[in-house]
């Protein structure tokens, strides 16, 4: 161990300092705890405002600002003493119980694993209004632990809102190990009028996997979700996929309810 501290004492910080900062966080933290070297290296202040800057692309601009006006409000405010990473640690703990409230919102409003589309697009728009990036996304919501409604939530969000390219998208829930769990989505539509009378009202199932609506089959499926109970859509709800649930249709279009 003493060799190879020895040996990494003499790689030149400049190309120490490349390598960390090509490395992920949860990566750039096992590496720093190598030896006191990498501890030095991977703790460095170009590294860390790196990292904020690229999971939080707004406070590049809001840092400019503040250097020009340091009495606006929107001034970023940033612990510089403490470093820059004790500044993305806190800033991540922030967001992360702002998140937090989110995720139990979902929580208490599918406590049978069954969400109404209400629901579910106030919470898509909760994370819109907290600005989060892709990066936010993949740290909580594409987590094995939590279930595919929640999921599901922060697939959404990336496709409408921020517009990630699906290859990104894809990619990040292979990593995730949540690529093909399955949602069932239900809407009602009102009955059509015929000669005068109202027909018996129409109800749908679709049951699709998280890579199928990250795809474009799944456009139908994210139509629905997107424009909620409006119109002749007057109810739209979100399960959990069981076993038996086949592709496509957890049960035949039917009429009648």
């Amino acid at each position: 161990m003493k060799h190879l501290e020895y040996t990494q004492s003499y790689l030149p910080d400049d190309i120490a300092l490349r390598i960390a900062s090509l490395l992920q966080v949860s990566d750039l933290c096992a590496l720093g705890c190598c030896s006191r070297f990498w501890r030095r290296i991977c703790a460095s202040d170009c590294v860390w405002k790196s990292l904020t800057f690229e999971r939080w692309p707004c406070l590049d601009s809001l840092e400019g600002s503040s250097s020009s006006s340091s009495s606006s409000s929107t001034a970023i405010e940033i612990p510089i003493s403490r470093g820059w990473k004790f500044s993305y640690i806190k800033r991540h703990n922030e967001t992360a119980d702002r998140v937090t409230e989110v995720v139990e919102f979902v929580k208490r409003s599918s406590p049978s694993e069954l969400l109404q589309v209400v629901d579910y697009l106030r919470a898509i728009k909760e994370l819109h209004g907290m600005e989060l990036g892709f990066e936010d996304i993949q740290f909580f919501f594409f987590k094995r632990k939590l279930n595919a409604l929640l999921n599901l939530v922060g697939l959404h969000y990336c496709i409408a809102w921020l517009r990630v390219p699906a290859e990104h998208i894809l990619e990040a829930l292979l990593r995730h190990k949540i690529l093909k769990r399955r949602v069932c989505v239900r809407w009602w539509k009102l009955g059509r009028w015929f000669y005068g009378f109202r027909m018996r009202d129409e109800s749908s199932s679709r049951c699709v996997s998280l890579e199928d609506l990250t795809m474009e089959k799944g456009g139908e499926v994210l139509g629905v979700l997107r424009r909620g109970a409006i119109h002749e859509v007057f109810q739209v709800q979100i399960s959990v996929a069981d076993r038996s649930c086949t592709p496509w249709f957890c049960e035949a279009d039917r009429n009648g309810v």
